[in-house]
């Protein structure tokens, strides 16, 4: 086995969804994950905490994105707009990696701890969201009622993208399925 090799942390990422697809989670080992990607055990735990990070490892970089486009829209955008450009931007970096999703959710899917996982991902999302909106002077209940609506409009609008076998983008399904949250709150 070479001592280093490049984009470790890639090939270790690909070689855990290969497995977890192939085998399902609670079968593959953190063993069974460096060897498909040519590594060492000691390797993957430098890179993850546990084999379940390899499914979440993304989500402080997803928070930052979502914190940092809210808190750089102009003041007079309203709540649900900076949210929604938002979503925007994390729809347009996870577009890049739709394989990779439709994957990973399908993992996600089949184990009820993971599923649990994914929610609390999702929660702790809306919680920066809503604190992103309360520095930007939204008080409660407001922040945290659109941070969450936000939250629910991303999810429909994923649980779409990754389901449909067309290729609409995931920023026109969140943009789409926040016109009908609008819509549907508007009494129309």
């Amino acid at each position: 086995m070479v001592r280093w090799e490049p984009d470790a942390r890639s090939r270790l990422e690909q070689a855990a969804l290969k497995l977890y697809v192939e085998r399902g989670f609670e079968q593959t080992t953190v063993a069974e994950i460096a060897k498909e990607a040519g590594l060492t055990e000691r390797t993957f735990f430098r890179h993850f905490a546990d084999k379940r990070e390899v499914l979440f490892s993304g989500t402080g970089l997803l928070r930052e994105l979502l914190v940092d486009t809210i808190a750089g829209m102009p003041d007079s955008t309203a709540p649900i707009e900076a949210v929604a450009a938002a979503l925007d931007a994390a729809g347009a970096r996870l577009q890049e990696r739709r394989p990779y999703s439709r994957q990973r959710q399908t993992v996600i899917a089949a184990n009820a701890d993971l599923r649990e996982r994914e929610l609390l991902k999702l929660a702790s999302l809306a919680s920066a969201m809503a604190e992103a909106l309360r520095r930007r002077g939204v008080t409660e209940p407001a922040a945290s009622l659109t941070a969450e609506a936000g939250i629910a409009v991303f999810k429909v609008a994923f649980e779409r993208w990754i389901n449909e076998s067309g290729q609409r983008d995931l920023p026109h399904l969140i943009r789409e399925s926040l016109d009908k949250l609008k819509t549907l709150t508007a009494g129309t």
